[in-house]
């Protein structure tokens, strides 16, 4: 598979075999003064022979190509109309481009959907033989996600919710001043933090501990076949890896909303003591005249349903990761945009629901 190129004045010989396999050792001999190229003896040209073919003429002169045979000069005639016309220029679309855009995303907010949905399936068929033999439950690993999900996340809802009393008490307070109803900043804390910032602001922070969590450990044993090796010993993830973690949830943000409550209190309660000069005892008895049994319970009433949504979205995503880093850290960090996202709308779906009921 040599090529051979000889100058004979201003003709120019080619022979053997020029193609892709050739080309790129060749070196481009002189052009100057060259008028024919003779292709007699190539036995084989493809695209970029016929394009080494082309470079070798001179420029701004006419290059006549002779011996070739008509494949071979239809081959050249065609490298030299592409080499020649300029590059199409696509057509902008921008309204078809974002009709398309939204139906992409369309679908795919969809199949995110329809996951989700199958998601819960699973759980509640797991949840319904748990009931049946509640010996499949795993008490130990249930005890160990209420740990690391609740008992560890107390530091930060407390301190998160107390701050949050303390800035609603001192925003409200500078309000209520100019009108002389300095004492409603009570009800606004209370009724604030118990129907709609402790239970929301927690379930945010559990977002994004717990479903990043859970995502995280799943995609690694996902990765390193562990789950493939729990499904070849006969065992079920949905009952090993899903369940305890979602059970946990369920049974943990209650506990840590109610805490979050008791310290958004507090907050407000310190700061409308050291800015109004309210003091302890007159604001609780003001949060018991000015708050009902339903203030906290709809915000309980949340809870498991925010929990639900946090595991699912969290073990969902875990059970997709594939077998690449970039598929861990991707479907991660989703995972708490994701579930931070369906908690938001989920409050927004509650609150609208209690206030028709008039609740």
């Amino acid at each position: 598979m040599t090529v051979t190129i000889t100058r004979d004045g201003t003709d120019l010989h080619i022979a053997g075999d020029l193609s892709l396999r050739t080309v790129p050792g060749l070196d481009r001999p002189p052009s100057g003064g060259v008028r024919r190229i003779l292709l007699n003896g190539i036995t084989r040209l493809d695209t970029a022979g016929a394009w080494f073919v082309l470079s070798l003429g001179p420029d701004g002169a006419e290059t006549t190509i002779q011996g070739a045979t008509p494949a071979q000069t239809a081959l050249i005639a065609a490298v030299r109309r592409s080499l020649s016309s300029p590059p199409e220029v696509a057509v902008r679309r921008p309204l078809r481009t974002m009709v398309a855009t939204l139906g992409h995303t369309t679908w795919d907010l969809g199949r995110e959907g329809m996951g989700l949905i199958s998601a819960l399936g699973r759980f509640v068929a797991e949840l319904a033989r748990l009931t049946l033999s509640p010996r499949r439950l795993r008490a130990t690993s249930l005890v160990h996600h209420m740990q690391s999900a609740g008992l560890d996340a107390v530091p930060i809802v407390t301190l998160m919710a107390f701050l949050i009393g303390v800035v609603v008490a001192f925003q409200g307070s500078a309000q209520l001043e100019q009108f002389g109803a300095e004492i409603f900043v009570v009800d606004l804390i209370a009724i604030s933090v118990l129907r709609e910032l402790g239970i929301l602001l927690t379930a945010i922070i559990v977002a994004g501990r717990s479903a990043s969590a859970f995502t995280a450990a799943i995609g690694t044993m996902k990765m390193r076949e562990e789950v493939d090796a729990l499904r070849a010993l006969g065992l079920d993830p949905e009952t090993v890896l899903i369940a305890p973690r979602i059970l946990a949830l369920i049974l943990t943000l209650p506990v840590l909303g109610i805490l979050a409550d008791i310290a958004g209190l507090a907050g407000g309660a310190a700061m409308a003591w050291l800015d109004l000069g309210i003091t302890p005892m007159a604001f609780a008895a003001r949060v018991a005249d000015g708050t009902g049994p339903w203030h906290l319970a709809v915000g309980l009433i949340k809870a498991p349903v925010f929990a639900l949504i946090i595991g699912l979205v969290g073990c969902r995503n875990g059970m997709r990761v594939g077998g690449d880093a970039e598929s861990l850290g991707r479907l991660t960090s989703a995972s708490v945009v994701t579930a931070i996202f369906l908690v938001i709308v989920a409050d927004a779906v509650f609150s609208v629901f209690f206030a028709l009921v008039g609740i």
